[in-house]
């Protein structure tokens, strides 16, 4: 047997002739003896010491034997298995994670992981926050669609390319005119790049080179309202379960991007008439084309959901979630407003949106809470049908999943609806990374979507672009809880700010009135501390973030917030409405 002492400079024992051999020769086991050590040994060891050394010479001439043939094999295969590594490693080097970019439309924090509302149920986006680093305290650029949507895909604030309300689209702007965007920015690298419903907010199929269409985006509609009867009240502003049965009551009858899956014969489900619902399914179905596909260059794909955005329609099967008897309305302060300056009170007016007093008075807040968290969960189950799909495809492990949000909504509190405004209902919003070059955990740190752009190009191997006001966010990927120094900035219009910290809410108004909310002991903004003298501290560190330089809004295109901007300047004198 082997023997397995470590004394030192002795190899393994030779059978039967490894004692003899060693006390003898007093060398390393794989020496082999003279003939005139041979001379030397005991008459009685000399014929076992010639078995031994012709042994080890009919080892040798083996060992030499097998040396040749290795040598010859390694001459003849090494060139070629390093042409084979080379390739290999020219191929991974080149080889870049696909992203898969979620947007939903409107959703606020009533998101399971957020706690923004405690009966929200969103398991697929919650499922998705614990695989990837789930930010807590991400907030939009903008509270309207557009302006927060072209801050993410251009990396740059609302300050910096004047686009502060809903209108104008990005070629409003001399400043984003004639910048590549995100998805542009992809396709230049070598991504294939593929979209379908709302992800820039206007003009999408301009941006991919595959767009698979709105499919109905904020349809189908009925003829008649179901709950919001206000005169002169926004098209799009009411809630309701719809639609029930049949696309036959829709108020323009167009079916055409509607179309239920499968069996034509069969009638269409509720479910299949919704748009988002569409999406999804056009999602899954590039995906399952994409991994036939054989070609190695990556892709972007974006899927834009319109719900929770009104109409808040969607089948009643989704409103079963939330039982009216048992259902709970957002917490609010009767007199929340008495301490908002009187500029931040017009700027948020909310002009489509209903008037919370006319919500009470009809009794229909109920209904729209639970219409809004119907449609949050409807919309959950979409994004869920699509990462599905991914989990099922050859790119589950090279897919980077980004789902956000493009900026919050409020439901009564601070007595007003809608989106409009700097409060945290209304900022708050979803950010979520999975996938390569993140980790797992959530992140308290305040981000913002203009972070967006930078972080995906960061991850997917390119430079961050440094013209950008956005930061790469892959350092909190890496280390959700470190302690960095950051603020997220909200802005309304030139000169209205909000300022998120950890701790703190600073909303600064054109006119110069402010306001300050301390999250430690305040989490609903109910108590403007703003002229406590103990903070000045602290509003004086916040107001350092507020933006040196800030183009002037655009003027040539109509909005609602361009509106109530356009009132308060003119109530209270300032500039930029003369």
């Amino acid at each position: 047997m082997i023997s397995v002492n470590r004394r030192r400079n002795q190899g393994p024992r030779w059978p039967r002739f490894g004692r003899e051999f060693r006390r003898y020769g007093r060398g390393v086991s794989m020496r082999r003896p003279s003939d005139a050590s041979l001379a030397t040994l005991p008459a009685h060891h000399r014929s076992r010491a010639a078995k031994i050394m012709q042994t080890r010479r009919s080892l040798h001439s083996f060992m030499l034997l097998l040396a040749a043939v290795a040598l010859v094999a390694v001459t003849i295969v090494a060139p070629l298995s390093v042409a084979a590594g080379e390739s290999d490693a020219e191929a991974q080097a080149v080889r870049r994670p696909n992203v898969l970019l979620i947007s939903i439309d409107d959703l606020n924090d009533w998101v399971g992981y957020l706690d923004g509302h405690p009966q929200a149920f969103t398991p697929n986006i919650d499922r998705l926050a614990a695989r990837g680093v789930a930010f807590r305290q991400a907030h939009c650029q903008s509270p309207v669609c557009t302006a927060s949507r072209a801050a993410l895909v251009t990396g740059l604030l609302p300050s910096t390319t004047g686009l502060y309300f809903l209108q104008p689209m990005l070629d409003g702007s001399d400043v984003s005119r004639d910048r590549i965007t995100l998805v542009e920015d992809f396709a230049a690298r070598g991504y294939r790049t593929f979209g379908a419903g709302k992800v820039y907010g206007g003009r999408d199929p301009e941006y991919f080179q595959t767009y698979g269409g709105a499919f109905g985006s904020f349809g189908p509609v009925p003829k008649q309202h179901l709950s919001y009867t206000a005169e002169g009240g926004h098209p799009l502003w009411d809630w309701g379960p719809y639609p029930v049965d049949s696309p036959s009551d829709d108020r323009d009858g167009d079916q055409r991007n509607n179309q239920a899956s499968g069996d034509a014969s069969e009638p269409p489900s509720p479910d299949d008439l919704m748009p988002d619902v569409n999406i999804a399914r056009w999602a899954a179905g590039q995906l399952a084309t994409l991994a036939d596909d054989e070609s190695a260059e990556p892709f972007f794909l974006a899927v834009g959901f319109f719900r929770p955005h009104v109409p808040m329609y969607v089948p009643p099967k989704w409103f079963d979630f939330y039982p009216p008897e048992t259902l709970l309305l957002p917490a609010t302060l009767d007199n929340d407003a008495d301490d908002v300056p009187e500029y931040g009170r017009m700027l948020t007016i909310g002009h489509p949106a209903p008037r919370h007093e006319w919500m009470t008075e009809h009794e229909q807040w109920d209904d729209a809470v639970r219409a809004y968290l119907a449609c949050s969960t409807f919309v959950d189950a979409q994004v869920g049908r699509v990462i599905a799909a991914l989990d099922a495809s050859p790119f589950r492990d090279n897919t980077i999943i980004v789902l956000f949000s493009d900026h919050g909504f409020h439901l009564g509190e601070k007595q007003r609806w809608a989106k409009r405004s700097l409060w945290e209902d209304s900022t708050r919003v979803p950010l979520i990374f999975a996938g390569p070059g993140t980790t797992r955990g959530f992140c308290d740190a305040p981000v913002g979507l203009v972070d967006v752009y930078s972080t995906l190009m960061e991850l997917c191997g390119f430079e961050p672009p440094t013209d950008q006001d956005g930061h790469s966010l892959v350092p909190l990927l890496k280390e959700p809880l470190a302690d960095v120094d950051r603020l997220a900035l909200t802005t309304f219009g030139r000169g209205n700010h909000g300022v998120r910290s950890r701790r703190w809410r600073y909303i600064h108004y054109a006119d110069g009135s402010e306001e300050l909310y301390d999250h430690a002991v305040d989490p609903h903004e109910w108590h403007n501390v703003a002229g406590e003298s103990a903070n000045r501290g602290v509003i004086a560190q916040l107001r350092q973030a507020l933006p040196t330089h800030e183009a002037a809004p655009i003027l040539t295109a109509e909005s609602a917030g361009l509106t109530a901007f356009l009132e308060a300047e003119q109530a209270l004198g300032t500039g930029d409405s003369k």
